[in-house]
């Protein structure tokens, strides 16, 4: 059995594209060059690895098997020689970071940008998805939790708290009134978050020190499963909506959003970096949870953005 590692490459980089012509993008290849290398490959394996059809590539159970395994390896590859490799600072190999959308694209984006451009050498995959994802069997280095997190096999760094807060549009204030208590919300339309139970979003702090935090579960007017989405139907005024600050505070700091509760605090929210606990932690996991680390303890830039 003969096969080349930049088949297995960019077989990798087709399954996780979605596309060929997105692998070669990524890859810097022509389409032709990649269709060859997975065909090389599937012809040393003798099995089909993917699906082709006018609507794209999908990976065939052969497929999504290989694909598993072929990461992870390819991952220790990129671990071995970055241990062996000449120790001047210098980051390489592939980063491959899974994150909720709104956070992924309001502030983890940018940041990780930033620390790309002082590592040239380092490559980088982020995923986006709402959805909590495992890490082992999707081969992820990293993860971003915007949650409470269960006890678990995974290592857990916090990065910093984000509060939330009971947000609604200033025309939705005049016409339906803000409410005066934790109970008057049920008198009031919601917008639900679909990924977690309704008691775990409409979950406020104690009144009182000793004092448990309050819950509700609300019947929502409507439901989605992305918070930018929930802003939206807020600033269009029709409910009362459960966000944390980094998705509201643009809305805040323009007026589109008022706070409807402000003496009455939902629970905050940790944000972690978390990865398996299995794996010593690789010089680049541990430069990029610092970079983030540092960019977001203390002061995160929405509590600035809050603040002007």
């Amino acid at each position: 059995m003969r096969y080349r590692l930049d088949d297995i490459d960019a077989f990798l980089h087709v399954v996780e594209t979605g596309s060929i012509s997105a692998a070669a993008t990524q890859l810097n290849l022509s389409k032709s060059v990649v269709s060859k290398r997975v065909a090389d490959l599937e012809q040393a394996l003798g099995v089909a690895l993917l699906h082709r059809s006018t609507h794209g590539v999908t990976p065939t159970d052969e497929g999504d098997s290989f694909y598993v395994r072929g990461r992870a390896i390819m991952q220790q590859l990129d671990e071995a020689a970055e241990e062996v490799s000449a120790t001047d600072g210098e980051l390489s190999g592939s980063l491959r970071i899974s994150a909720p959308m709104s956070f992924g694209t309001l502030y983890l984006g940018p940041l990780l940008a930033s620390f790309l451009q002082h590592h040239p050498r380092l490559d980088a995959v982020l995923d986006l998805d709402d959805r909590v994802v495992d890490l082992q069997t999707n081969s992820y280095d990293l993860a971003i939790r915007v949650a409470h997190l269960p006890d678990s096999s995974l290592v857990a760094r916090r990065l910093c708290v984000t509060r939330r807060i009971v947000c609604c549009s200033p025309g939705y204030a005049e016409r339906a009134g803000l409410p005066a208590s934790v109970d008057d919300i049920m008198n009031h339309d919601c917008i639900g978050y679909a990924n977690v139970r309704s008691s775990q979003v409409w979950r406020f702090e104690p009144a009182r020190p000793g004092d448990e935090p309050r819950s509700l579960t609300v019947r929502s007017r409507i439901v989605a499963n992305n918070g930018e989405i929930m802003r939206d139907m807020a600033v269009a005024g029709l409910g009362l909506a459960v966000l944390p600050a980094f998705i509201a505070a643009g809305a805040l700091a323009d007026g589109r959003l008022i706070d409807a509760m402000p003496a009455t605090r939902p629970t905050p929210i940790p944000i972690h970096a978390v990865y398996a606990k299995a794996r010593q932690p690789s010089k680049k996991i541990k430069a990029v949870v610092a970079h983030l680390q540092a960019a977001l303890d203390g002061d995160p830039p929405w509590e600035r953005l809050l603040s002007t």
